[in-house]
């Protein structure tokens, strides 16, 4: 039977395959560049930025998050009734106390963040603790400890990092091939056609690794949030109460100020505003799975 924590384990062991598929494709992008530039010390720059930035996005992913967010902790004595709500759907869940932060946004939206329940992190925004009332705050906070406890928050808090990184990589790559940086290998040192069959798929790959990066970003958004939203149901014993909170959160027009695409997947809802569309392209690229969608399915479970 499913619960909270049916897919940790596999998270866990997604969360390694990324970090190992971030050091393959860094790897081979330094590879690529060493020979483009004939310049073999880039290679292994390449291999040591790779396996930094792999410890980095996993001790300290999380607080880059927060920072980019403007998410501030709170204390007991800040929000007495926040506190009480999370306290108690922790003993419900099994869960250790996450840290509460609070977002300076009037946009009602939360997310949870941090390596593993003893270090995670719920985030609400200041909106949304004005906008929703207990239950629909408690189905919230709900879906947010689903993410903690089946190590989502590790898996996509990752992702944040990691895929900005390839992407700003890819950028400094294909600014360098406009502005007409060229490697200085000879054309019969290496051969004039092997060169530029190297150039082209090193530059097609540096084109596409953000894109499929991205994609990856989406698919494992999109899955988890069902997922997350029936475990808060199961918790809470009240799928109404997310049902309503969900439909608050995104018909509500305020827009967020703090917000980018490398961390809009975090979030319990789009927190991009007026970007909503049935098209069947531009759902591909959603970060999130219709809202409709995920409340007839909680409806369903009231039923």
């Amino acid at each position: 039977m499913a619960n909270l924590y049916t897919f940790k384990s596999k998270n866990i062991k997604k969360t390694w395959l990324l970090m190992g598929l971030f050091l393959v494709i860094i790897s081979a992008l330094g590879w690529f560049l060493s020979y483009y530039f004939n310049s073999p010390s880039i290679f292994y720059y390449a291999m040591a930025f790779s396996l930094i930035m792999n410890l980095v996005s996993y001790f300290y992913s999380d607080k880059i998050v927060l920072g980019l967010t403007g998410a501030k902790p709170v204390e007991f004595k800040d929000n007495p009734e926040l506190y009480r709500i999370v306290e108690n759907l922790c003993i419900t869940a099994g869960l250790p106390m996450p840290k509460i932060y609070i977002l300076p946004e009037l946009a009602p939206n939360a997310f949870a963040t941090g390596r593993n329940p003893q270090n995670a992190v719920i985030a609400v925004t200041e909106g949304l603790l004005q906008k929703l009332d207990t239950s629909e705050l408690e189905g919230v906070i709900g879906h947010e400890l689903s993410h903690i406890g089946n190590r989502d928050i590790l898996l996509q808090t990752i992702v944040v990092v990691l895929v900005g990184i390839v992407t700003i990589l890819a950028d400094i790559f294909t600014r360098a091939t406009f502005w007409g940086v060229r490697g200085s290998r000879d054309d019969n040192e290496g051969g004039g056609l092997l060169n530029g069959i190297l150039m082209l798929i090193g530059i097609i790959f540096v084109i596409l690794s953000p894109l499929i990066a991205q994609l990856l970003q989406l698919a494992i958004s999109r899955k988890r949030e069902f997922l997350a939203d029936a475990s808060s149901a199961l918790l809470t014993r009240y799928p109404d109460g997310l049902a309503k909170a969900l439909k608050k959160i995104s018909t509500d027009p305020t827009p967020m100020k703090k917000v980018s695409n490398a961390t809009a997947h975090l979030y319990i809802a789009n927190p991009f505003k007026g970007k909503q569309s049935q098209s069947w392209l531009v759902k591909i690229f959603m970060t999130h799975p219709p809202v409709e969608e995920r409340i007839k399915a909680l409806n369903e479970m009231s039923i």
